[in-house]
């Protein structure tokens, strides 16, 4: 199958990635939330992901075709979230890669598969974890889709450009993942002087250095990807419009 060959491809071509380096804590790391708002985003986000596994069942049932291609959104979240630059204490920055399966199947399903890969690396990477896998499922796999999606739906109006729309959709879910996860730790960790809007500050001003970069460089490599799916999947990506209700 095609889409098999653009999997494959990925895979190789991002296998450079994958080697082990020393682990800065991706996302929110293991323990370093109080308990009160590691429950809070846990309750927060359980609702996205009831309905993003309802909407995946739908979708993808007895469709081999769309699992395949489902499966290599989640690939693509996978290995771009696991290219990290040491940032924040706790944290760390990084692409997330959900614009792509925001795109191609809404918002919810890509909570879904943010939930699945943040799982395998909190267990099999050490990044991340598991007490803080709530509000990490909410800045990268709830809020990022939501703003990915709204922006593309934007651009997907009229004549706009497409590839624009889906840079900027990409670009910007990406940093608005980064914005929820600054005011995650600015409300956990209040500063002494300022407060909450003072430790939001300082946070989103040092994931600003390494964020805008990495952002603007998931833009352009979700807009190579998707090309490469229009090419190959056209077929595909006509049936996900139909269900959405595009044209």
């Amino acid at each position: 199958m095609k889409n098999k060959k653009i999997f494959l491809f990925l895979s190789i071509y991002f296998l450079y990635f994958l080697i082990p380096n020393n682990v800065y804590a991706m996302h929110i790391m293991e323990g370093f939330l109080p308990v009160k708002w590691t429950i809070i985003w846990f309750i927060i986000s359980i609702p996205f992901i009831l309905i993003g596994i309802r909407r995946m069942n739908k979708i993808c049932k007895d469709d081999i075709n769309m699992k395949m291609l489902l499966g290599l959104c989640g690939a693509f979240v996978f290995v771009l979230s696991s290219l990290k630059i040491p940032s924040v204490t706790g944290s760390c920055s990084h692409p997330t890669g959900v614009g792509l399966g925001a795109i191609l199947f809404g918002p919810m399903i890509a909570s879904v598969l943010a939930l699945i890969v943040l799982i395998f690396q909190a267990l099999l990477l050490a990044h991340g974890g598991i007490t803080t896998l709530g509000a990490n499922v909410f800045s990268m796999g709830i809020a990022g889709p939501i703003a990915a999606y709204g922006i593309y739906k934007l651009f997907s109006k009229g004549k706009k450009s497409k590839s624009l729309g889906i840079f900027l959709a990409a670009a910007i879910g990406d940093l608005v993942t980064y914005i929820v996860t600054s005011i995650q730790l600015g409300v956990a960790f209040p500063s002494e002087i300022g407060g909450v809007i003072a430790s939001v500050t300082k946070f989103l001003g040092i994931f600003a250095v390494t964020q805008i970069p990495l952002a603007i460089s998931e833009g352009l490599l979700t807009v190579i990807v998707y090309n490469l799916l229009t090419q190959y999947n056209k077929d595909e990506l006509q049936q996900l419009a139909a269900i959405r209700g595009e044209k």
